[in-house]
């Protein structure tokens, strides 16, 4: 007759979410996509492929964008994660949040948190990224519904708002949207 070990249920650890630090029990094999939304409620990390291909699940670890479906929760221990939670600052909106939303850069939004954690963590390294450099660092994005360009768009100009909040969309892109 064969001896099983006791299998440890849970663990607990303290990760640092959005700035908070937060005591989360949770099952071993859980990727920190699974503890964000089932353990913390964090529920704008989405599920996408769970393979590493689409980018849906995006999320900043210590500053760099890491795909949550491939990271063991127990990994973090000790890590700055920010999530599409952690972006705005209180009821303001971040620049990247509001120039999407003004250009109407998603379509049914499903994609969109990952794209903007990838493009923070862009305009991070890079605070005046040209398109190409937008377009690679957004690589790892995949959106169903829409043909990238307003994405890019919306980048750019949140790249100029965070130098200048009271910049305007260039004339090229406003033509772009008359009716």
């Amino acid at each position: 007759m064969k001896t099983r070990l006791p299998r440890k249920r849970k663990v607990h650890l303290r990760i640092r979410v959005n700035g908070e630090t937060h005591e989360v029990a949770f099952a071993p094999h859980k990727t920190l996509l699974e503890v964000l939304r089932e353990d913390m409620g964090l529920t704008g990390t989405k599920h996408g492929c769970e393979l590493g291909e689409c980018g849906t699940c995006t999320v900043l670890i210590d500053g760099e964008p890491q795909l949550s479906c491939l990271v063991l929760g127990l990994e973090c221990e000790g890590m700055d994660i920010i999530t599409v939670e952690g972006l705005a600052d209180g009821p303001q909106p971040h620049p990247l949040q509001q120039s999407f939303a003004e250009l109407g850069a998603a379509q049914c939004g499903y994609c969109t948190p990952g794209i903007l954690l990838a493009s923070k963590a862009l305009l991070d390294e890079d605070p005046n990224p040209p398109r190409d450099r937008i377009r690679e660092a957004l690589s790892g994005n995949l959106c169903r519904c829409t043909g990238y360009i307003k994405i890019y768009e919306a980048v750019e100009l949140a790249a100029r708002r965070l130098k200048d909040p009271k910049a305007e969309p260039s004339r090229e892109i406003l033509r772009g949207y008359e009716v």
